[in-house]
């Protein structure tokens, strides 16, 4: 893997962990990378993005959730990691965007870089037109191991969006499995691919990457300049 143009660290580093849809901060990867960074004495936030409710979740107001989190810090100075998943993924990116001066570098796990863009197998036309019909659909919901409507005010709003089309200046790390069947690899690839702060490292995992966890934080304690 090449290693990636960082910025020096300035600690205390704080982490957000921006979670997946359907997901929740009770994931199992924010709690493995919460109990990774509190022994570098690292703050891990991780806004729930279920809040008020799942029916009425949007892009624009989990970007707002972000903004008020960054707000509550100790000021400018504070250099923020995002880590990103899936979902998540794309919301650090967008963020990132918005708020260089705030956030330090990313590290985005599987991110759904082209979400709700044409092509995106996981909404096919006859879908989207139900759901605009119907004004809202079940999707399973993972924290809830159960169907949850959601409005598609939620698609709506994500047109307004494209992550995959924003230049970052961050550093960035971007771990991606193989068989991901929820993530397109190629679309991570061709995100990666000409920016010069990008690494990616493509795993033997699927869309959870689990059982590489091990392995993405050896690559990641580094680059946030967390070494014993």
């Amino acid at each position: 893997m090449v290693p990636v143009p960082a910025r020096v660290p300035i600690l205390p580093v704080t982490a957000f962990y921006l979670h997946g849809f359907a997901s929740s901060p009770r994931s199992t990867k924010v709690a493995y990378f919460t109990e990774r960074l509190a022994r570098h004495g690292v703050t891990v936030h991780c806004p729930d993005f279920n809040l008020p409710d799942f029916q009425t979740l949007t892009m624009t107001r989990m970007l707002d959730q972000v903004q008020e989190h960054l707000a509550t810090l100790d000021g400018p100075a504070t250099p923020v990691t995002l880590f990103g998943s899936s979902l998540g993924g794309t919301l650090a990116v967008l963020a990132a965007a918005r708020w260089p001066d705030r956030i330090d570098r990313l590290v985005l796990l599987a991110p759904a870089v082209m979400f709700a863009k044409p092509g995106h197998h996981l909404l096919p036309p006859g879908r989207i037109e139900e759901w605009r019909r119907r004004s809202a659909l079940p999707f399973f919901h993972h924290a809830s191991d159960a169907e949850r409507l959601l409005d598609y005010g939620f698609y709506e709003d994500s047109l307004r969006y494209d992550a995959f089309g924003e230049s970052i200046p961050q550093p960035t790390m971007i771990f991606q499995g193989l068989h991901d069947a929820s993530v397109d690899r190629r679309t991570v690839e061709a995100f990666a691919r000409g920016r010069a702060n990008v690494t990616l490292s493509l795993l033997d995992d699927d869309h959870q990457l689990i059982k590489s966890l091990p392995k993405i934080w050896d690559d990641v304690a580094p680059f946030l300049g967390l070494v014993e």
